[in-house]
């Protein structure tokens, strides 16, 4: 392969996966010496859902965020961790989560797809 053929290959651009959002945070969080600036969410299984109600997670009830969010996060976040977030940054999140548990057909019809 030849050194232009490599550069092009690299240019690719790597489709998002709309199950996997990547956030990029306003503040970030800091674990121990490490600081996290991105969080990448997973579209939840309905065993990560247990214990909260659906509708919490539409209505992006925190207490409900606190519970999913760990379970969903990487690198997981805890409690505490989530407990203090900007709040801007868990709209973000909550906003990504609420988004999960719709239809395809809602999304499309309320262009919430691209």
């Amino acid at each position: 392969m030849k050194t232009s053929e490599k550069t092009e290959a690299a240019a690719v651009t790597v489709e998002k996966n709309p199950n996997r959002p990547v956030i990029t945070l306003d503040t970030p969080i800091v674990r121990g010496s490490t600081e996290i600036t991105e969080v990448t969410l997973r579209k939840p299984v309905s065993g990560e859902l247990r214990g909260v109600t659906l509708t919490d997670l539409l209505q992006m009830d925190v207490l409900a965020l606190r519970k999913v969010l760990p379970r969903i996060t990487t690198p997981t976040l805890n409690d505490h961790e989530i407990g203090n977030m900007d709040p801007a940054d868990l709209v973000q999140m909550a906003t990504e989560v609420a988004g999960f548990l719709l239809p395809k057909s809602a999304k499309v019809d309320a262009s919430l797809v691209a």
